[in-house]
C-alpha cells in the first residue's frame, strides 16, 4: 500500500532548517544542494570513527606483541611510582637528604633485581632513595642496611637476605600488579593532594 504526499509527514532539513516532505524514510536534506552541504560533517564523523577504531585495533595489537619483559618494566615502573608516593615524607633510605631535597628520587631495591628477582615487587624490599645512592652507589647498601632494620625491623630483613626461593612472574601476574599500583598509587596521590590543600 503507498502512502500519499499528503500523508508523508514533513521534515526539516538538517542543513538549511527548512521544511519538506521526504521521498525517502531515512532522507534528512531537502535538496542534493543541502546534501552536499552536510556531507563533509558527515565524513568527519565517520573518518573519526574510522581513526579511532584503527587506534584501538593498533593498541591491541602492540599489547599482544609485549614480551614478559616488556610487561615486568610496565609493573615495576607502576610500583615504583607507589613506593615514592609511599615514602614521601620520609628521606633517603640510605643517606641524610631530607624528603625536602629538591632532586630525583628512585625506588631503590635492598636486595638487587638481578640477584633476587623474586622479590623484586617484595614492598619491604623496596624504599625510597636518592638519584646519587641508588645510581652511583649501587643502592648504598652499608648505609641501607641499618636504616631498613629502624624501618621494617631486624626479623623482616633477615627474611629479605634469606629468601632464596626461585619465582617467575607470568604475563598475567604483571598485568595484575600494574593495574593494582596504578590504582593504589592515584589514590594515595589523591589522599597526599588533599591533606596539603
Amino acid at each position: 500500500m503507498r502512502v500519499s504526499l499528503k500523508e508523508v509527514k514533513q521534515k526539516t532539513c538538517k542543513a538549511c532548517g527548512g521544511k519538506f516532505r521526504p521521498s525517502l524514510s531515512t532522507q534528512k536534506a531537502c535538496s542534493v544542494k543541502c546534501a552536499l552541504a552536510m556531507a563533509p560533517v558527515n565524513h568527519d564523523k565517520a573518518r573519526k570513527a574510522i581513526d579511532q577504531r584503527k587506534r584501538r585495533e593498533i593498541k591491541v595489537r602492540k599489547e599482544g606483541l609485549k614480551t614478559r619483559a616488556d610487561h615486568a618494566k610496565e609493573a615495576q615502573a607502576a610500583v615504583n611510582r607507589y613506593v615514592r608516593l609511599r615514602d614521601a615524607h620520609l628521606g633517603c633510605i640510605s643517606c641524610d637528604k631530607s624528603a625536602a631535597w629538591q632532586g630525583q628520587w628512585h625506588c631503590s631495591h635492598f636486595r638487587s633485581v638481578g640477584a633476587a628477582p623474586h622479590l623484586r615487587f617484595n614492598l619491604w624490599n623496596m624504599n625510597k632513595s636518592c638519584s646519587a645512592c641508588n645510581n652511583f652507589l649501587s643502592g648504598n647498601i652499608v648505609a641501607y642496611r641499618p636504616a631498613l632494620i629502624e624501618k621494617i625491623g631486624q626479623e623482616k630483613v633477615d627474611w629479605l637476605e634469606c629468601n632464596n626461593r626461585l619465582a617467575r612472574h607470568d604475563i598475567p601476574y604483571l598485568k595484575r600488579m600494574k593495574v593494582v599500583f596504578t590504582k593504589k598509587a592515584s589514590r594515595l596521590e589523591a589522599r597526599i593532594q588533599c591533606n596539603a590543600a
